[in-house]
């Protein structure tokens, strides 16, 4: 039987991933009815504090994914850095029902196979070229006769890690940019030519089975350390930006056959030129103010969409600012207890380390 099938309350979710964009979904499961079973390798994990149970055991572990799989009406992933093996062998035993689609899963873990995706079906991106040495980088500086570059590992890698920023006028004296191609030698490397962007926004896009759409933002997104600070809803944009942004993400969608929910990073040039930096086939940090501004926040139009359901019409009642809450950041939280609108989201991660997020706080603005 097919969860679109059943009652919302008789769907048992599985969620591969246990942190917090995990915890969140199953909140808005249980909302909903619908129990989860967590798969992690962590025992203590953020998400089992919200979910029915958690199996604890390597992604790479049959045995442990074929309990998890008798488990489940349905298996989705909380964060796309999980193997596409185990995908596959879920995919075997409970045929269709692993969403959104390992295809997607597959692009958006693979940056030259994302930058080749995008470029295919005639949506921008910076320049990029795949690199293996100083020299490769030297040469791809001449050719496109720019200033900056960035050079990141193809897989793996996220707020800030496994990339570095260069200059072509010195890149044969650049002892980090040395230092990085040496210890990357053994991976495969993309170089993009560094965006003069004006601004940073994001589109989130909930797709249903049905192939309807509803969308988030885009959301003004401003970052410290290259991980995500703030986001602003509205975000300011002209009505251009706006339509060409949505329109970008749907098309996206639809190419995937998307059942879940799918974020778009955008670059913003020039004011109205919109440059695709990344996707992501999940829930993302810069929706977490959904939750609180939102009829219907990402996390349960998630849930929705991949259990079968119709997607909800998000209709956003409020404006709000999302604060990440990164390191130490969480050890002012008593500042924000008595704050007027201030939403608190605690991931109870009980290491505090540097980079580490630990919580957001959204402050509601302008409700309507």
């Amino acid at each position: 039987m097919s969860p679109s099938s059943l009652l919302p309350s008789h769907i048992t979710l599985g969620i591969l991933g246990g942190g917090q964009l995990g915890r969140m979904s199953a909140v808005a499961a249980v909302r909903l009815g619908i129990g989860v079973v967590i798969f992690c390798p962590e025992k203590d994990c953020p998400a089992s504090y919200a979910a029915k149970e958690t199996i604890a055991a390597d992604y790479n572990d049959e045995s442990a994914l074929r309990d998890f799989s008798a488990k489940t009406d349905v298996i989705s992933y909380e964060f796309e850095n999980i193997p596409v093996e185990t995908i596959e062998y879920l995919e075997f035993l409970k045929p269709g029902s692993v969403l959104p689609e390992r295809s997607l899963l597959d692009v958006s873990q693979d940056r030259i196979k994302e930058k080749s995706f995008l470029n295919e079906h005639d949506i921008e991106t910076v320049r990029w070229k795949t690199v293996s040495s100083l020299e490769d980088v030297e040469a791809t500086c001449k050719e496109w006769g720019s200033k900056h570059f960035v050079i990141k590992t193809t897989r793996f890698g996220y707020d800030g890690k496994g990339q570095i920023k260069g200059e072509c006028s010195d890149i044969l004296d650049n002892r980090e940019l040395i230092a990085f191609m040496e210890n990357a030698k053994d991976q495969a490397l993309i170089m993009e030519e560094f965006s003069a962007f004006d601004y940073e926004v994001s589109v989130i896009v909930a797709r249903d089975k049905f192939g309807k759409t509803e969308f988030y933002g885009p959301m003004l997104n401003e970052h410290k350390n290259h991980i995500l600070h703030t986001t602003t809803v509205p975000c300011g944009s002209s009505t251009g930006v706006i339509a060409q942004s949505r329109d970008i993400a749907e098309r996206i969608a639809n190419a995937v056959n998307l059942v879940g929910v799918l974020t778009i990073e955008f670059f913003v040039c020039n004011s109205d030129t919109l440059l695709v930096n990344e996707i992501a086939p999940r829930t993302h940090n810069s929706g977490h103010w959904s939750i609180d501004a939102c009829a219907v926040s990402q996390f349960e139009n998630h849930i929705r969409c991949v259990c079968g359901l119709n997607v909800g019409a998000p209709r956003r009642h409020s404006d709000a600012v999302m604060l990440n809450l990164i390191g130490n950041d969480i050890r002012e939280i008593d500042d924000y207890l008595t704050r007027e609108s201030a939403c608190i989201h605690l991931y109870g991660k009980k290491d505090i380390k540097e980079g580490r997020k630990m919580g957001h706080i959204t402050t509601l603005r302008n409700k309507t």
